[in-house]
């Protein structure tokens, strides 16, 4: 068995582990991003699950990441939700950073959201604002989906040029007054990290397109795609990327404004949640 089949039935184990407990089987999947946990102590009637309880499961060593997986209900909708992601710098590989949406495959999620905290590149935007994702870069010449092909997700080929499902984000901008932060659309460039970016690889992301940078999403977006699952992905702007102000932020005035932003994320998800049938 490789590292590839190996992986898959860690998650059919943490499935079945999971599967009987359920409050209610999730419709929606939501990932939670830094320092934007606030969120699931929203979900009612929730049953939650410590990473380090699930059989097989990835262990969160991100600093402000719960490492909770959370089933029960927000907004009318019976989701479950990741407090806590995993990154390519804990030392995940790219294959493994697929799990939590194959996961959310396995125990019948039709549908995802996935937030993450990014540095603003483009120069209109501010610290606190929201971005929809329409697209992102993605440079590391990986994918979460080399190898062996399971059927059971999704085909071997796969498109992903409407990945960012345009009605999902259609429904954000329309319930976007409904919140006081400025909401934004752009192109999300994901880097490995855990170093933040320099100066030049900011001014080179803004040549080709980029709007926000950040360490996450990526992984997980493609591992949907390859699900058939539509994503509603969100970038609260923490900060201006490298090399824009002359003084960077300390990081934490970045987890500051993630938390205050965080309230501002939350309108917006229970309000999309609430519109959907």
């Amino acid at each position: 068995m490789n590292n590839y089949q190996q992986q898959l039935e860690c998650c059919r184990t943490a499935a079945d582990y999971i599967r009987p407990r359920l409050k209610k089987p999730p419709k929606i999947g939501i990932i939670l991003g830094t320092a934007l946990g606030s969120l699931a102590d929203e979900i009612t009637a929730a049953v939650q699950f410590p990473y380090r309880e699930i059989p097989s499961f990835l262990q969160s060593t991100a600093p402000a990441h719960a490492g909770l997986l959370i089933n029960g209900c927000l907004a009318g909708q019976d989701v479950i939700c990741m407090s806590g992601r995993f990154h390519y710098y804990e030392g995940y590989s790219f294959a493994q950073l697929a799990a939590p949406i194959q996961l959310f495959k396995l125990l019948g999620v039709q549908l995802v959201i996935i937030t993450n905290a990014a540095g603003a590149i483009n120069l209109s935007y501010q610290p606190g604002d929201l971005m929809l994702i329409s697209d992102h870069l993605n440079f590391m010449g990986a994918a979460p989906t080399r190898g062996p092909n399971p059927e059971e997700f999704g085909p071997r080929f796969f498109d992903v040029s409407r990945v960012y499902a345009p009605d999902l984000r259609l429904l954000a901008k329309e319930l976007a007054g409904s919140i006081k932060a400025n909401l934004h659309e752009g192109v999300y460039a994901y880097m490995t990290g855990p170093q933040f970016e320099t100066p030049a690889e900011i001014r080179a992301l803004r040549t080709l397109g980029a709007d926000a940078v950040g360490m996450s999403t990526v992984p997980e977006v493609l591992a949907a795609a390859h699900c058939g699952l539509p994503v509603l992905g969100i970038s609260v702007l923490t900060n201006m990327a490298s090399g824009i102000l002359p003084v960077d932020a300390p990081i934490s005035q970045v987890e500051q404004i993630g938390n205050i932003a965080a309230a501002d994320l939350a309108t917006l998800i229970k309000g999309v949640l609430a519109a959907l049938p």
